[in-house]
Order: structure tokens, then C-alpha cells, then sequence
């Protein structure tokens, strides 16, 4: 009888953890975009049918963003910058400026790190964190939160809620950060994806992505704005977006 106990034991050791893990990363199903758009559109960033989101990830970076914002500025679009903290701290003049030429922020955490363990009050304490570094350099609060390299744990996904941030993956991409990138692959990535109400995943940085492939993403910008205005579609931040259904399926408008 002792024995079967101990291997009782034994296994419940096991199983544990195994299900501590599973519940820590079971959200990052939602990184899968069939799954993610049949079942989690609000996760998606779906809104309006005649709008697309616009955003960046990575900034700010002092080396490529400007080029960004210059851009948008010749296209007559606003975008949506999700930041790492730590680059904010660093270059408070980039996201000054990329607010003041009329662009959102977003919150993309203090680094880009993986979250490979449950870590709830690190996880709470990096987004919160951020939240207050752009508060206090651009004035504004922020209200979108989305994970470094689209990885949702239930930790982090907790987190974001008790900062008041709605979590935003995407819809469209471009696979902009892979050494091969060209300003016509990039292109034909976001196109292949292109739907009204969706949600486009750029980046205005290198640092964490193959070295100089920002370069193909600025090229290829102007025409996927020209793409998404062909197809009647408006180009915005996801500001107006219009309301993006909450994974419960209640519907909230940005505000």
C-alpha cells in the first residue's frame, strides 16, 4: 500500500508542474492565426470592416524611427508604436516625437524577452512599469498591450488586465524581421493577409530582429498603404479601429 502511495506521490509531483506550465503558456495557442481569427478575433486586433490598423513593434529607436515617422507623414496615415520600455527610457525624444507628429503608443514590455517560466509578479511589475515610462514621457495613457514575439501567457495576459491594457496581436504581417526580407516579400506578406478590419504587424527597429531588415519594411510601406486604400480601405491606429470584441465576446471601443 506504501509503495502505491509513493508512486502516487511521485506522479502527482510530475503532474503538477506539467499542468502549472500548461496553464501558463495554454493562451499562446492564440499566436496560431487560424485560431486565433476563428476564435479570438478581438486577439487579432479585428475592428471596423473599412479599417486597418497600422503597427510597429519594437521602437524606439533612434536609428529607424524617425525614418518611420517621416514616412507616415508623407502617406498622411497614424500608426500605432508598441515600445519596449528600456528603449523608451533611453530615447524619451523618439517617443515625444512620434506622439507629437499625432501617433499612438502601445505597450510591448520592458524587454523582448521570452517567458519560458510562470512569473506573474515580474511579468506585473515589467507592464506596469511601462505603462508608467510612457505615461510620463508622452502624456498619454496607454491602452494596448502586445507580448515580445506575440507569446501570450496567462501571467502576462493577467498582467496587461491589471494595468487596464487590452492585449492586440495581429492579423497581417510581413515577416519584416528575417535576413531575407525585401521590400516585395514584406509587401506580399501583408497582402496575402489583407482583410478590412485587421491588423498589420510591422517593425520600425533591427534590435531585435536580423541586422538592417527595417530597411525592406520602409520601403515596402508606401505601397501597402496604396494596397489597403486600393481595397476602400482606411489606414489608422488602432485607436480608430472602432470596438474589438473582448475574448468573452463583449465588444469595447477604444477610449
Amino acid at each position: 500500500m506504501s509503495s502505491v502511495s509513493g508512486r502516487a506521490r511521485r506522479t502527482a509531483a510530475v503532474l503538477l508542474p506539467a499542468g502549472v506550465v500548461l496553464a501558463h503558456i495554454g493562451p499562446a495557442a492564440g499566436w496560431l492565426p487560424g485560431v486565433r481569427l476563428l476564435l479570438l478575433p478581438g486577439l487579432a486586433g479585428t475592428g471596423r470592416p473599412g479599417h486597418i490598423a497600422l503597427t510597429f513593434d519594437d521602437g524606439p529607436d533612434p536609428a529607424s524611427t524617425p525614418r518611420f515617422l517621416d514616412a507616415l507623414d508623407a502617406l498622411g496615415v497614424r500608426a500605432t508604436f508598441f515600445v519596449l520600455g528600456r528603449h523608451a527610457l533611453r530615447h524619451p525624444g523618439v517617443v515625444r516625437e512620434t506622439v507629437r507628429r499625432g501617433h499612438e503608443l502601445g505597450v510591448h514590455g520592458w524587454t523582448h524577452d521570452r517567458p519560458w517560466r510562470p512569473a506573474f509578479a515580474r511579468d506585473a511589475e515589467d507592464i506596469a512599469r511601462t505603462v508608467r515610462t510612457v505615461h510620463d514621457l508622452s502624456g498619454h495613457r496607454p491602452q494596448w498591450y502586445r507580448p515580445p514575439y506575440g507569446i501570450l501567457t496567462t501571467s502576462r495576459w493577467l498582467a496587461a488586465r491589471r494595468a487596464g491594457l487590452r492585449t492586440v496581436l495581429w492579423s497581417a504581417w510581413g515577416r519584416d524581421w528575417t535576413a531575407d526580407a525585401t521590400p516585395e516579400s514584406v509587401r506580399a506578406r501583408v497582402a496575402a493577409d489583407l482583410r478590412g478590419g485587421g491588423t498589420i504587424l510591422l517593425h520600425d527597429s533591427d534590435r531585435h530582429s536580423a541586422p538592417d531588415c527595417w530597411h525592406a519594411t520602409l520601403a515596402a510601406l508606401p505601397a501597402i498603404v496604396q494596397d489597403c486604400r486600393e481595397a476602400g480601405l482606411t489606414v489608422g491606429p488602432l485607436r480608430e479601429h472602432g470596438p474589438i470584441p473582448e475574448p468573452d465576446g463583449s465588444a469595447a471601443a477604444p477610449g
